[in-house]
């Protein structure tokens, strides 16, 4: 048995790094989501610095500087495509979204 990815679909895995390490030090548009959809805080436009699991290896961190970034747990399950990656955290009902600063569409 065998299955066959539709035409369009976003591909949606767990969370691994080299998902987003493509986006490394490149300008993108984050935002925090609630479950409707709607924005916590609006997308703006950040630098991605670094990618890294942190220490207690429970979840991702997604730095914009030295000092500041937004974790991400490991549990979420991802979804991306060419211009935008997202995580989703069923727990807490939050998505986190990673846009490149090309995608224009919100």
């Amino acid at each position: 048995m065998f299955t066959v990815q539709r035409e369009g679909a976003i591909h949606v895995e767990h969370i691994n790094l080299e998902g987003l390490q493509s986006l490394v030090s490149e300008k993108a548009r984050v935002a925090i989501l609630d479950d409707d959809g709607q924005d916590k805080a609006p997308f703006v436009t950040k630098t991605i610095d670094k990618v890294e699991i942190c220490p207690d290896m429970t979840h991702l961190r997604i730095y914009f500087d030295h000092l500041n970034f937004f974790a991400v747990p490991l549990t979420c399950n991802m979804a991306r495509n060419k211009n935008e990656w997202s995580a989703f955290d069923a727990n807490t009902g939050l998505q986190y979204v990673i846009r490149r600063e090309s995608d224009q569409n919100d």
